[in-house]
C-alpha cells in the first residue's frame, strides 16, 4: 500500500505542469553554476597546478555547485510539501484517503516517498552534469558519494518537516510560507553560531551536511538525520490520527 500511495504522488507531481517549468529551470541554474566554476577553476588551473596539495575538480567545482544545490532544495521543497495534505485537505481529497482501508502511517510514509523519488531526480540529474567531468580529469569518488549521500539526507529531513507543517493546516501557501520560514530560521541558526555558540550549530540540518560537503562521513551527521526524520514523520502520523479521532 506504501508503494501504491508513493508512486500515486510521484505521477501527480509529474502530471503538474509547473512541475516540469521547475525542473527546467533547474536545469538552467544548475548548468548555469556548474559552467561559472568550471570557468573560475581552468583560469587559475596554471597556479593550482605548482601548488603541492592543489584542489581538484571535485573539490574546486562539484562540491561547490552541490553545496549551491542544497540552498536551492531549501527553497524548493516547501512548493511541494505544501500540496502533500494541506491542498488535500483543502480539497478535500484527504478524507477520501483517510476513509480508505489505509492507516497513517501508509499515507504518512508513502507521500514522503513519493516527494522523494522526485528529489532524487532532481539530484541525480545534478551528479550526472558533475559527472561530466570525468571526462576530462579524475574525480573524487569519496568526496562525490558523501555529497549525495548529504543531498539525499538532507532533502529527506526538508521533507519530513514540510510534510508535518502540512499537516497543521489547509491552506497550501500557509504551509509553504511557513515551511520557508522554518527552514530559513534554521539556516539562521547555523549562520548565526559561528561567531558565537557553535552548539547550537547541531540543530540545522545544513551545519551537518557541511561536515559532508568538505567529505567528512560521520556518524553524528548521520544519526542526526535519521532522528530528524523519524521525529517528524511521527509528529506528521500522530496529526493525522488526532484528525481521524476528532473528524
Amino acid at each position: 500500500m506504501i508503494l501504491t500511495i508513493s508512486l500515486k504522488e510521484f505521477r501527480s507531481l509529474l502530471a503538474i505542469p509547473s512541475t516540469w517549468l521547475i525542473l527546467g529551470a533547474l536545469q538552467f541554474i544548475f548548468a548555469w553554476f556548474f559552467l561559472a566554476r568550471l570557468d573560475a577553476f581552468l583560469q587559475v588551473q596554471s597556479q593550482l597546478a605548482q601548488l603541492a596539495n592543489a584542489p581538484g575538480a571535485t573539490l574546486a567545482v562539484a562540491a561547490p555547485l552541490l553545496g549551491t544545490v542544497a540552498l536551492i532544495l531549501m527553497m524548493l521543497i516547501p512548493i511541494f510539501t505544501m500540496r502533500l495534505i494541506a491542498e488535500e485537505r483543502r480539497n478535500q481529497t484527504l478524507t477520501l484517503l483517510m476513509s480508505a482501508p489505509v492507516s497513517d502511517i501508509h499515507i504518512v510514509i508513502g507521500k514522503f516517498i513519493g516527494l522523494m523519488l522526485l528529489l532524487l531526480l532532481i539530484i541525480i540529474s545534478c551528479l550526472l552534469m558533475v559527472l561530466a567531468l570525468a571526462t576530462g580529469t579524475q574525480l573524487d569518488t569519496g568526496l562525490l558519494f558523501t555529497n549525495a549521500l548529504g543531498l539525499i539526507l538532507l532533502a529527506a529531513s526538508y521533507t519530513a518537516l514540510g510534510l508535518y507543517i502540512s499537516s497543521l493546516t489547509a491552506q497550501p501557501a500557509v504551509a509553504a510560507i511557513g515551511t520557508l520560514a522554518i527552514f530559513f530560521g534554521l539556516w539562521l541558526v547555523e549562520v548565526s553560531a559561528v561567531d558565537h555558540d557553535k552548539s547550537w550549530r547541531a540543530l540545522a540540518p545544513t551545519s551537518h551536511f557541511q561536515n559532508l560537503n568538505i567529505g567528512l562521513l560521520n556518524s553524528t551527521d548521520l544519526m542526526f538525520f535519521l532522528l530528524f526524520c523519524i521525529t517528524f514523520l511521527l509528529l506528521t502520523i500522530r496529526r493525522l490520527y488526532n484528525n481521524r479521532i476528532y473528524s
